[in-house]
Protein backbone atom coordinates (compact mmCIF):
# COMPACT_ATOMS: atom_id res chain seq x y z
CA UNK A 1 0.00 0.00 0.00
CA UNK A 2 1.56 3.62 -0.88
CA UNK A 3 1.88 5.89 1.89
CA UNK A 4 -0.08 9.17 1.35
CA UNK A 5 2.77 10.82 3.39
CA UNK A 6 5.27 10.37 0.59
CA UNK A 7 5.22 12.97 -1.99
CA UNK A 8 6.45 13.02 -5.69
CA UNK A 9 10.45 14.00 -5.50
CA UNK A 10 10.69 17.01 -8.76
CA UNK A 11 14.52 18.47 -9.45
CA UNK A 12 14.01 21.84 -10.72
CA UNK A 13 17.79 22.40 -12.73
CA UNK A 14 18.12 26.68 -13.33
CA UNK A 15 20.55 28.53 -12.83
CA UNK A 16 18.27 31.74 -12.51
CA UNK A 17 16.86 32.53 -9.22
CA UNK A 18 13.92 34.06 -9.90
CA UNK A 19 12.78 31.48 -12.39
CA UNK A 20 13.78 28.58 -10.30
CA UNK A 21 11.65 30.30 -6.87
CA UNK A 22 8.79 31.02 -9.15
CA UNK A 23 8.93 27.33 -10.13
CA UNK A 24 9.29 25.84 -6.93
CA UNK A 25 6.50 27.82 -5.72
CA UNK A 26 4.10 26.67 -8.13
CA UNK A 27 4.99 22.85 -7.60
CA UNK A 28 5.14 22.81 -3.76
CA UNK A 29 1.65 24.77 -3.97
CA UNK A 30 0.45 21.98 -6.23
CA UNK A 31 1.96 19.65 -3.56
CA UNK A 32 5.31 18.26 -4.74
CA UNK A 33 8.48 17.73 -3.13
CA UNK A 34 11.04 20.00 -4.56
CA UNK A 35 15.12 19.79 -4.89
CA UNK A 36 17.26 22.40 -6.86
CA UNK A 37 20.22 22.52 -8.54
CA UNK A 38 21.74 25.76 -10.49
CA UNK A 39 24.63 23.59 -12.76
CA UNK A 40 24.93 20.48 -14.31
CA UNK A 41 27.75 18.96 -11.56
CA UNK A 42 25.16 19.79 -8.78
CA UNK A 43 22.06 18.42 -10.16
CA UNK A 44 23.73 14.96 -11.45
CA UNK A 45 24.72 14.54 -7.83
CA UNK A 46 21.03 15.22 -6.67
CA UNK A 47 19.91 12.99 -9.39
CA UNK A 48 22.21 10.76 -8.28
CA UNK A 49 21.47 10.56 -4.65
CA UNK A 50 17.78 11.55 -3.71
CA UNK A 51 16.11 9.79 -8.08
CA UNK A 52 13.57 12.36 -8.57
CA UNK A 53 10.70 11.01 -9.87
CA UNK A 54 10.83 13.90 -12.67
CA UNK A 55 13.29 16.70 -13.87
CA UNK A 56 12.70 19.77 -14.95
CA UNK A 57 15.68 21.30 -16.69
CA UNK A 58 17.16 24.32 -18.08
CA UNK A 59 19.56 24.30 -20.73
CA UNK A 60 21.66 27.33 -19.97
CA UNK A 61 24.09 26.42 -17.47
CA UNK A 62 26.69 27.99 -16.32
CA UNK A 63 29.07 25.00 -16.12
CA UNK A 64 27.70 23.43 -19.24
CA UNK A 65 25.11 22.54 -21.36
CA UNK A 66 22.14 21.03 -20.29
CA UNK A 67 22.28 18.48 -22.60
CA UNK A 68 25.43 16.78 -21.49
CA UNK A 69 23.16 16.39 -18.09
CA UNK A 70 20.25 14.89 -20.32
CA UNK A 71 22.73 12.30 -21.72
CA UNK A 72 24.36 11.12 -18.48
CA UNK A 73 20.93 10.99 -16.84
CA UNK A 74 19.40 8.96 -19.57
CA UNK A 75 22.52 6.29 -19.20
CA UNK A 76 21.37 5.53 -15.95
CA UNK A 77 17.35 7.08 -15.41
CA UNK A 78 14.33 6.45 -17.66
CA UNK A 79 12.49 9.29 -15.31
CA UNK A 80 10.64 11.94 -17.39
CA UNK A 81 12.83 15.01 -17.95
CA UNK A 82 10.83 18.08 -19.02
CA UNK A 83 12.89 20.76 -20.44
CA UNK A 84 12.02 24.19 -19.92
CA UNK A 85 14.50 26.79 -21.86
CA UNK A 86 14.71 30.11 -23.49
CA UNK A 87 15.65 28.34 -26.42
CA UNK A 88 13.05 28.42 -29.08
CA UNK A 89 14.56 27.08 -32.12
CA UNK A 90 12.97 23.77 -33.71
CA UNK A 91 16.30 22.51 -34.01
CA UNK A 92 17.07 23.25 -30.19
CA UNK A 93 13.67 21.01 -29.27
CA UNK A 94 14.39 17.94 -31.89
CA UNK A 95 18.18 18.25 -30.79
CA UNK A 96 16.61 17.68 -26.82
CA UNK A 97 14.03 15.39 -27.91
CA UNK A 98 16.47 13.19 -29.55
CA UNK A 99 18.56 13.54 -26.46
CA UNK A 100 16.04 11.98 -23.95
CA UNK A 101 13.92 14.88 -22.90
CA UNK A 102 10.49 14.23 -22.78
CA UNK A 103 8.69 17.31 -23.13
CA UNK A 104 9.62 20.77 -24.10
CA UNK A 105 8.41 24.33 -22.57
CA UNK A 106 9.44 27.58 -24.06
CA UNK A 107 10.25 30.67 -21.60
CA UNK A 108 8.22 32.40 -21.08
CA UNK A 109 5.74 30.30 -19.80
CA UNK A 110 2.33 29.85 -17.88
CA UNK A 111 2.53 27.65 -14.84
CA UNK A 112 -0.60 26.53 -15.56
CA UNK A 113 0.89 24.97 -18.80
CA UNK A 114 3.86 23.54 -17.05
CA UNK A 115 2.22 22.09 -13.94
CA UNK A 116 0.13 20.44 -16.89
CA UNK A 117 2.98 18.97 -18.71
CA UNK A 118 4.27 17.50 -14.88
CA UNK A 119 1.34 15.67 -14.53
CA UNK A 120 1.40 14.72 -18.07
CA UNK A 121 4.32 12.97 -17.81
CA UNK A 122 4.15 11.53 -14.15
CA UNK A 123 0.55 9.73 -15.71
CA UNK A 124 3.12 8.03 -18.38
CA UNK A 125 4.01 5.83 -15.57
CA UNK A 126 0.37 4.86 -13.92
CA UNK A 127 -1.78 4.11 -16.42
CA UNK A 128 -4.19 1.22 -15.00
CA UNK A 129 -7.11 2.08 -16.48
CA UNK A 130 -5.65 1.86 -20.26
CA UNK A 131 -3.08 -0.99 -20.10
CA UNK A 132 -4.34 -4.38 -18.89
CA UNK A 133 -1.94 -7.11 -19.19
CA UNK A 134 -0.77 -6.76 -22.92
CA UNK A 135 -4.07 -4.65 -23.92
CA UNK A 136 -4.06 -0.77 -24.58
CA UNK A 137 -7.29 0.69 -24.47
CA UNK A 138 -8.10 4.50 -25.64
CA UNK A 139 -11.55 5.76 -27.10
CA UNK A 140 -13.27 2.53 -28.76
CA UNK A 141 -9.60 1.21 -30.06
CA UNK A 142 -8.16 -1.77 -28.30
CA UNK A 143 -4.55 -2.76 -29.03
CA UNK A 144 -3.30 -6.48 -28.12
CA UNK A 145 0.49 -6.43 -27.99
CA UNK A 146 0.41 -10.21 -27.35
CA UNK A 147 -1.51 -10.99 -30.75
CA UNK A 148 -0.69 -7.75 -32.55
CA UNK A 149 -4.35 -7.29 -33.39
CA UNK A 150 -6.24 -3.85 -33.21
CA UNK A 151 -9.67 -4.19 -32.68
CA UNK A 152 -12.66 -0.95 -32.63
CA UNK A 153 -15.57 -1.97 -30.69
CA UNK A 154 -14.85 -5.36 -30.63
CA UNK A 155 -14.23 -5.53 -34.36
CA UNK A 156 -11.11 -6.01 -36.11
CA UNK A 157 -9.32 -2.96 -37.57
CA UNK A 158 -6.72 -3.72 -40.50
CA UNK A 159 -3.29 -1.97 -40.18
CA UNK A 160 -0.32 -2.52 -42.19
CA UNK A 161 2.46 -3.63 -40.57
CA UNK A 162 4.42 -0.43 -40.23
CA UNK A 163 0.79 1.34 -39.16
CA UNK A 164 1.09 -1.12 -36.39
CA UNK A 165 4.48 -0.68 -35.20
CA UNK A 166 3.77 3.10 -35.03
CA UNK A 167 0.83 2.49 -33.35
CA UNK A 168 2.26 0.32 -30.85
CA UNK A 169 5.88 2.80 -30.15
CA UNK A 170 3.95 5.86 -29.70
CA UNK A 171 0.50 4.10 -27.12
CA UNK A 172 3.09 2.48 -25.37
CA UNK A 173 4.58 6.44 -24.47
CA UNK A 174 1.52 8.40 -23.87
CA UNK A 175 2.21 12.18 -23.30
CA UNK A 176 5.69 11.86 -24.91
CA UNK A 177 6.83 13.84 -27.75
CA UNK A 178 8.78 11.26 -30.20
CA UNK A 179 10.37 12.89 -33.23
CA UNK A 180 10.55 11.76 -36.33
CA UNK A 181 14.26 10.77 -36.62
CA UNK A 182 12.82 8.86 -32.99
CA UNK A 183 10.03 7.16 -35.12
CA UNK A 184 12.19 6.47 -37.89
CA UNK A 185 14.86 4.45 -36.40
CA UNK A 186 12.53 2.52 -34.10
CA UNK A 187 10.24 1.55 -37.36
CA UNK A 188 11.72 1.68 -40.29
CA UNK A 189 15.55 1.10 -39.35
CA UNK A 190 18.89 3.70 -39.09
CA UNK A 191 19.25 3.86 -42.32
CA UNK A 192 16.13 5.73 -42.63
CA UNK A 193 16.42 8.67 -40.17
CA UNK A 194 16.08 11.48 -42.57
CA UNK A 195 13.12 10.26 -44.13
CA UNK A 196 10.40 12.33 -42.62
CA UNK A 197 7.80 12.17 -45.48
CA UNK A 198 7.72 8.19 -44.81
CA UNK A 199 5.85 9.08 -41.40
CA UNK A 200 3.94 11.67 -42.75
CA UNK A 201 2.08 9.70 -45.50
CA UNK A 202 1.78 6.81 -42.62
CA UNK A 203 0.45 8.83 -40.10
CA UNK A 204 -1.79 10.06 -42.01
CA UNK A 205 -3.31 6.77 -43.31
CA UNK A 206 -3.31 5.48 -39.97
CA UNK A 207 -5.61 8.69 -38.88
CA UNK A 208 -7.95 7.70 -40.95
CA UNK A 209 -8.22 4.07 -39.19
CA UNK A 210 -8.22 5.19 -36.03
CA UNK A 211 -9.31 8.81 -35.62
CA UNK A 212 -13.12 9.41 -35.32
CA UNK A 213 -12.39 12.94 -37.28
CA UNK A 214 -8.54 12.15 -38.56
CA UNK A 215 -8.15 16.22 -39.45
CA UNK A 216 -8.55 16.96 -35.55
CA UNK A 217 -7.03 13.97 -34.12
CA UNK A 218 -7.64 13.11 -30.09
CA UNK A 219 -5.14 10.22 -30.06
CA UNK A 220 -2.71 10.89 -32.63
CA UNK A 221 -1.16 14.50 -32.05
CA UNK A 222 1.30 16.15 -34.00
CA UNK A 223 3.90 18.57 -32.33
CA UNK A 224 4.78 20.74 -35.64
CA UNK A 225 8.18 20.69 -37.26
CA UNK A 226 9.29 17.94 -34.45
CA UNK A 227 7.14 14.61 -34.52
CA UNK A 228 4.08 12.90 -32.40
CA UNK A 229 2.80 12.52 -29.08
CA UNK A 230 0.18 10.02 -28.36
CA UNK A 231 -2.47 11.21 -26.01
CA UNK A 232 -5.48 8.50 -24.10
Amino acid sequence: MSNPEIKTRVLIVEDEKDIRRFVRMALEDAGYDIMEADNVRRALIEAASRQPDLVILDLGLPDSDGLNFLRDFRNWSAGPVVVLSARSMETDKVEALDAGADDYLVKPFGVNELLARVRAQLRRGVQPSTLIGNYLQFGEITLDLGRRVVERKGEPLHLTPIEYRILAFLAAQPDRVITYRQLLKCVWGLTHGEDIHYVRVHMANLRKKIEERPSQPRHLITEIGIGYRFVY
